[in-house]
């Protein structure tokens, strides 16, 4: 699986990236195809289609060493211009 990172954008108005994931490593878990982008679809405009991927991360790598059960996970489904590839 490829690891990427959440990039850690902060653009104003109507975003489908959770905030508390951006910033965080995780691996592709799956590639879910094109859709239109909902950043657009929200204010009305013609939506060009991104490629949109479910993304698995660990509590640990959410939450740090607070995280209760550090070895769970957690999916969400986000944006490939939301994502960086990470080398290992």
């Amino acid at each position: 699986m490829a690891r990427v990172r959440v990039r850690e954008m902060m653009p104003p108005g109507h975003v489908r990236t959770p905030a508390y994931l951006r910033g965080k490593t995780g691996e592709i878990e799956r590639e879910l195809g094109p859709f239109a982008n909902p950043e657009k679809l929200a204010y009305g405009h013609e939506a060009e289609k991104r490629d949109l991927y479910r993304v698995r991360f660990t509590m640990r790598e959410i939450w740090g060493d607070g995280a209760e059960r550090p070895e769970d996970t957690l999916d969400a489904e986000i944006y490939a211009h939301w994502l960086e590839q990470v080398d290992d």
